[in-house]
């Protein structure tokens, strides 16, 4: 650390303006899909944690659905506890590393940060991921030789973040937990659905691997109804809990939807990483090389599509959206992220029909002043969905008497106990499609009524 800098200054957060981790030049990084920040340095990391004002009142930790303890293992930083600072984080995230990455702190924690106001907020995010990403590669294992084991067990369907989130939290206190899930590797979307200039694929391994050090086990390539039955678990287990997502695409109604140059946002992302990390999953890879490519949707999972098929050398790649850029629903960074890398985007235009040669719309802000024509037409040889996903419930579910809602969803009392009452569920499945740091905390909170309910901690 250079002798100049000293920390515990009150006007620290003047004194250091708000600096995020160095990004990748766009015209470099857009070529591969390797993780697009570079790794912060100690003395980065403390001056940017000691801008934080300790708030009597820490609106950041309460925007958090994990409420994570965000002044505290900011202090930590700036004191150079970075261990320390990581098993805090641990205490509330079992995936702090991901977080870091994939949350869009924007509209959460950084959002509600005091000094968001016009000084810029404190960078949690770049913080939270570093300092965890330093916890793992010095191979940091929280120390649970005081655990007891509890003669409990648990299945937990799903390896994506509420079924992590859940597992994690349970072998904590002493349940042996046995993760089931049908593809190679864990994470769900986390593994499937995100390219790796968000998450390298190598996170998730380190992540199984130190959840399978603390007693976390994992049964993957493993689907339940074909490989194993419900029935098999429930005499298998003392409770179970679900976590599989949320993974039917929504389609918009749009004329044309089902023409053989139109894919699927999920379809292409899957086969996309599938071809990459050679999973042997039976998904069609799209090559969109030379392409012009028009993406429909204005969420984080648009800009997953429009930055993958930059990076596949597509000719062009449009980005239209239905409403004005405000209004869009996905990271402003991620936006930003996609405008440097020369993703084209529209806005104000509803898609109404796509045709073998491109696809027609409907202005949403026509003012007779301003436009010529109400509709507009683009060309394009490919057209990706990207409107969402809705829940796409197990035939299973009524072998379990489990009910869903008219939606798929499935219902759940305020525990989340399903009505199968030794079946708790969480994440996109009970909620639909939401964040990933919103998932986590739905499968911590039903691990916590899963303890209570076996008996092993006070209501």
């Amino acid at each position: 650390m250079s002798e100049s800098f000293k920390i515990g200054s009150t006007l620290s957060f003047l004194e250091n303006q708000r600096n995020l981790a160095n990004k990748r030049q766009a015209d470099a990084r857009s070529g591969d899909f390797n993780e697009i920040y570079f790794k912060s340095d100690e003395e980065n990391l403390i001056k940017q944690a000691d801008r934080c004002l300790d708030c009597g009142n820490p609106y950041c930790e309460w925007k958090c659905p994990l409420h994570n303890f965000i002044p505290n293992w900011l202090d930590m930083v700036t004191h150079g506890q970075f261990e320390q600072a990581a098993s805090l984080m641990h205490a509330t995230n079992p995936l702090p590393e991901i977080c870091g990455r994939v949350c869009p702190q924007d509209r959460l924690c950084e959002q509600a940060c005091t000094l968001n106001t016009g000084l810029g907020a404190v960078t949690i995010g770049a913080i939270e991921k570093n300092i965890a990403d330093q916890a793992i590669a010095n191979n940091w294992r929280p120390d649970l030789s005081a655990v007891k084991s509890l003669n409990k067990t648990v299945a937990v369907i799903g390896a994506g973040p509420a079924g992590l989130g859940c597992a994690e939290l349970l072998t904590r206190n002493g349940v042996n937990v046995v993760v089931y899930d049908k593809y190679p590797e864990i994470g769900g979307l986390l593994t499937f659905g995100i390219p790796g200039f968000k998450l390298e694929k190598t996170i998730l391994i380190k992540r199984r691997e130190f959840l399978q050090d603390i007693g976390v086990k994992f049964k993957l390539n493993t689907e339940i109804g074909k490989d194993i039955s419900i029935e098999q678990l429930e005499n298998d287990y003392d409770s179970l809990f679900l976590g599989m997502g949320t993974y039917k695409p929504v389609n918009g109604g749009i004329r044309g939807k089902n023409l053989p140059h139109v894919i699927q946002s999920l379809d292409y992302l899957i086969g996309n990483i599938n071809q990459q990390q050679s999973y042997q999953m039976d998904k069609n890879y799209t090559d969109l090389k030379g392409k012009d490519v028009i993406v429909l949707g204005g969420g984080d999972t648009a800009m997953d599509c429009v930055r993958s098929a930059v990076r596949q050398q597509a000719n062009s790649v449009k980005c239209v959206y239905r409403k004005d850029e405000a209004a869009m629903p996905g990271s402003k960074t991620e936006v930003q992220n996609a405008k440097e890398e020369g993703v084209q985007f529209i806005f104000n235009l509803q898609p109404t029909e796509i045709t073998p040669d491109g696809v027609a719309f409907e202005r949403t802000d026509f003012d007779e002043l301003k436009h010529k024509d109400k509709t507009v037409f683009l060309t394009t040889d490919n057209v990706i969905l990207a409107f969402g996903f809705r829940a796409n419930p197990a035939n299973w579910l009524d072998d379990a008497n489990i009910k869903t809602s008219d939606n798929g969803l499935i219902q759940t009392t305020q525990t989340l106990q399903t009505t199968n009452k030794k079946i708790y569920a969480g994440g996109d499945m009970v909620s639909g499609a939401d964040l990933v740091v919103t998932a986590i905390a739905q499968g911590r909170d039903a691990a916590k009524q899963i303890l209570a309910d076996l008996g092993l901690v006070d209501d």
